[in-house]
């Protein structure tokens, strides 16, 4: 399985187009456009939420509600494209008021435009802009509906908004607000500092967690680099916007530890096979699924546009200016922690489909069935 997604953020509409996803999988469209919600909303995000509402469309590859085998093809109207139809026509002279020559600091504009000769950022920002993220979200709910009827499920959450942190490390947890967030007394204090950020003309990143859960031991590869399941996860996570990090497990502390701490001893039942005493190492070990639950953490820094705007370079004239201001967000984290959890989803579908037979949804299910028994035989 693979996919592609195409699109601009004032353009017409986003399209995700998926290939080689098995067949006979019954989709329900809802769930779609719940996740596609679920990411509009989120303490901190700005203005345009309140425009766009989300819903995809399905033009290919879906027949009376289940999979066919042949591509599917994902749209998302972008019902701010009204605004914007004469900046964005596709085949109008170029003549525009809302050109962007002088790049924000953080973002591609700048570099954008050197790599693909854009005196006007516009052409960078349009599609380097998160707005993408809304068909990846939409491509990983239906990686996700075949993640369960494989028992394969996904959970996130919010575990730190700028210096507040929300550290639960348990694999069951329940979020119950706004800003996905385990403790009540935590969302109120993150909520504080979002608001000072806006009240500074400013951003605030965080961190997200993702936990996988039903995954069978043996699901990547030892034997080549790109098949290590923790770095196509990486590698994935870090495609999204304004990620800077990834780790698993315990993370970044696990260098402060003796080995004999934090490696996760081995035991055996009868009912269950293999299973390990802890989980430090987030259910991945030599680049392959352990069986035990998967840990991903993901880092985000804060968003770009600031409303106080940093110094730049005016592109036509090379002196000093402001940098352009684009509507944005003071806070994402919580938005994009529903993008996290799609991308991992896609992820691991991807994965299954190349590593399992999967014409079919009963193909694969099936195979990952027999690997999740080899584990208890070995």
């Amino acid at each position: 399985m693979n996919f592609i997604t195409a699109g601009e953020s004032h353009g017409p509409c986003l399209t995700g187009i998926i290939d080689h996803f098995p067949a006979g999988l019954t989709v329900d469209i809802e769930k779609i456009n719940q996740a596609l919600a679920q990411r509009q909303k989120g303490y901190g995000r700005g203005g345009r939420m309140k425009i766009e509402q989300d819903k995809v469309q399905i033009l290919s590859g879906i027949r009376h509600q289940k999979t066919m085998g042949s591509p599917i093809t994902f749209q998302i109207e972008n019902r701010d494209f009204k605004n914007w139809q004469k900046e964005m026509s596709a085949l109008e002279p170029y003549e525009t008021k809302r050109g962007v020559y002088t790049p924000r600091p953080g973002h591609a504009d700048l570099v954008g435009g050197i790599k693909y000769g854009q005196e006007d950022m516009r052409n960078v920002l349009e599609r380097s802009s998160a707005r993408e993220t809304a068909m990846r979200v939409a491509i990983g709910a239906l990686c996700t509906q075949l993640l369960e009827v494989l028992g394969i499920t996904l959970q996130g959450r919010v575990f730190q908004i700028g210096p507040v942190k929300d550290l639960v490390v348990e694999d069951e947890f329940t979020t119950h607000n706004d800003l996905r967030v385990v403790h009540e007394a935590v969302a109120e204090e993150m909520k504080n500092w979002i608001q000072k950020a806006k009240e500074e003309g400013t951003t605030l990143g965080g961190g997200i967690e993702v936990i996988v859960k039903g995954m069978p031991a043996g699901v990547g590869d030892y034997t080549q680099w790109n098949r290590k399941l923790d770095a196509r996860l990486s590698y994935a996570v870090m495609s999204i916007n304004a990620m800077k990090g990834v780790t698993f497990g315990d993370g970044i502390s696990l260098i402060q530890s003796f080995g004999k701490d934090v490696m996760d001893e081995i035991a055996w039942k009868e009912e269950e096979g293999y299973y390990r005493l802890s989980n430090h190492l987030g259910g991945i070990e030599g680049g392959m699924s352990t069986g035990m639950p998967i840990r991903l953490q993901a880092y985000m820094k804060p968003i770009p546009t600031q409303y106080h705007p940093l110094q730049t370079v005016d592109v036509r004239t090379k002196e000093i200016y402001q940098a352009s201001v684009e509507r944005s967000d003071h806070c994402a984290v919580p938005s994009a922690s529903y993008v996290v959890e799609a991308v991992v989803a896609t992820t691991l579908v991807e994965i299954l489909c190349e590593q399992f037979t999967s014409d079919t949804v009963e193909q694969l299910k099936e195979a990952v069935e027999k690997q999740r028994k080899r584990g208890q035989d070995l």
